[in-house]
Parts: C-alpha cells; sequence; structure tokens
C-alpha cells in the first residue's frame, strides 16, 4: 500500500462514523508501514472500531483486529507551540486500543499545555506464536523514526520528542525506552536510520512490569542503564495491576541516575485516563505538565 496523507477536511467525511472519538481532529493519519507489516499472516480478522455498550460504566471506543497501523498528528495551536512532542500509546491489554480514553483525549490534554501529540495505532491483539508486545515494538519504533523524519515539516523539536502509554500500552512505552539501541526489524527507509529512543518517558499505570510471583523484579525486557530516558510515573496503590511494577521501574532509574519523578496514590484503581474521579489521582496530568517544564521540556 502507499503512504496515506489525509487532512482534516477528508477525516471529517470519515469521522461521521466515528462520532464523538473523532473531536479533535487529527492534522494529518498515515500508514505506519509502507507495505505488509513486519511478521503479518494475513489471519487477523477486519479491524473496527466497538463503540460503548449501553450503560457502560466507562464509555470507551475500543479498536480491535489492527493490521495497518496508523500514526494520527494532533499539533498544539501555533500561539503555544512548544515543538515538545508525544508519541501516545492507548492501552487495552495488547488486545484492544481504548482509543478515546488512552488516545484522542490525551492529545486534547497534551495540546493544551503546547505539546504535540502523535497517536499511535499499533497492533492488536496479541500474535500467535510471538510475544505480547514484538508486533507493537515494531511499530512504536518505526513511530519514532518517521516522526522525526517529519520534525521539520511538523516544526517539532527533534530532541523532545517523548513517548506517553497507559497500562499495556505503558508496557510498550517502557519497552520502547529500554530497547532502543536496535531496530527489532529489517530497515525499511531513511526513516529506519533515525533514532527510536524517546526522549522522555510517562508510564500511567502501566502493566505487565514485574514478575508477579514476587512483585521485585523487573521483567527482563527492561535494562534499565544512565542513558535510559527520564520518566514520570502515577499508578494506584489499589489497582488490579500491582504499582510495584511503577515502584520497581522508578527505583531501577534512580540507582541508574536518571532523573525520575514517581506518584503512588491509594485509591482509584485501573484505567480512569484522565477522566476526573472522586480520588484526587485524576489530577495526575496537571503533575506531569509541571514535571515537564521542570525538566526544560516546555521551553519554547
Amino acid at each position: 500500500m502507499q503512504t496515506k496523507v489525509l487532512f482534516s477536511s477528508l477525516f471529517a467525511l470519515v469521522g461521521l462514523t466515528f462520532n464523538a472519538v473523532a473531536e479533535p481532529k487529527p492534522a494529518q493519519v498515515f500508514d505506519l508501514w509502507p507495505e505488509t507489516a513486519p511478521g503479518e499472516k494475513g489471519d487477523i480478522g477486519e479491524e473496527y472500531l466497538r463503540p460503548p455498550k449501553a450503560g457502560d460504566r466507562k464509555p470507551v471506543h475500543r479498536y480491535t483486529n489492527v493490521t495497518e497501523p496508523t500514526l494520527s498528528f494532533y499539533p498544539a495551536p501555533s500561539d503555544s507551540n512548544t515543538g515538545a512532542t508525544v508519541i501516545v500509546c492507548p492501552g487495552g491489554g495488547y488486545s484492544i486500543l481504548a482509543w478515546d480514553l488512552e488516545g484522542i483525549e490525551v492529545c486534547e490534554w497534551l495540546n493544551s499545555i503546547g505539546v504535540n501529540g502523535v497517536l499511535l495505532k499499533y497492533r492488536v491483539p496479541r500474535r500467535k506464536d510471538r510475544s505480547k508486545h514484538d508486533a507493537p515494538l515494531q511499530d512504536v519504533q518505526r513511530a519514532f523514526g518517521l516522526v522525526r523524519q517529519k520534525a521539520k515539516a511538523w516544526k517539532l523539536d527533534a530532541n523532545r520528542i517523548g513517548v506517553l502509554g497507559f497500562s499495556a500500552g505503558g508496557h510498550l512505552s517502557a519497552t520502547a525506552s529500554t530497547n532502543y539501541s536496535e531496530r527489532v526489524y529489517k530497515r525499511i527507509d531513511a526513516a529506519d536510520d533515525l533514532p527510536c529512543r524517546p526522549d522522555f518517558t510517562v508510564l500511567v499505570y502501566p502493566a505487565y512490569l514485574v514478575d508477579n510471583a514476587t512483585k521485585t523484579k523487573l521483567e527482563p525486557e527492561f535494562t534499565i542503564d544512565k542513558n535510559t530516558p527520564p520518566a514520570f510515573l502515577v499508578h494506584a496503590g489499589n489497582d488490579r495491576i500491582p504499582a510495584e511494577g511503577s515502584i520497581q521501574y522508578y527505583l531501577a532509574l534512580r540507582k541508574a541516575g536518571v532523573e525520575a519523578e514517581l506518584h503512588i496514590h491509594p485509591l482509584g484503581g485501573h484505567g480512569f485516563g484522565l477522566r476526573k474521579t472522586e480520588f484526587p489521582i485524576h489530577k495526575w496530568p496537571h503533575r506531569c505538565g509541571e514535571w515537564m517544564k521542570s525538566i526544560g521540556l516546555l521551553d519554547k
């Protein structure tokens, strides 16, 4: 397939089938891979966006059967654009993508603080005979090369491009932040010659970070050293996904001498995204914005 670039006017027409999930509209949407994504066998069903079910306590639009990953670019307003950019990885257990809750709404918040958002629609569900994050890691590494390749045209700072992920997307973001020395797929084009290392990392209730038997050791896919990107982490103590994962990741960063900030709230559960709850944890975006500012990411 040829790489597609869809501008806002066209997306507005397509968005009629997406209902509220299409707001705000991205400036561009384009394919991640120029041809079939690496390792795809054509054995995944048709992609679809599942709307919330009637009576859902937490209405969420969910993508599944993603075989053709895309990037959606949400630029910050020109008068407040800092040049900083975040690639957003929604969660969903590597089975679905919580598209509005942990994607579009996140890009909207990033834009409000002068940060460009790039929403990654990575491959789900898990592929047979491949590790849960194998195909998604290929996708996020490819995304970093493409975004850096477009930095000049999009007026981005190529040295301030980070990653933000929720739950499984948090695992993916942490994996990308600790596995960047080489691509996990064969070179496609010039975009793959550019670094795939995130400049900073934001992990929100990240999943699969620790061995569940002990909760004291990071999983083997994470190798943290002095070159690992600085990180902001937030987790609820009563989350079904153990907060020890965020704690161990933070402690490993501290041991390596990497700047990091960790917030563990007693209550909040899992999957709250940016939506207001009865618990103070919903204020995490404000704290994250302060952290980004404190390390110079929001300087113009």
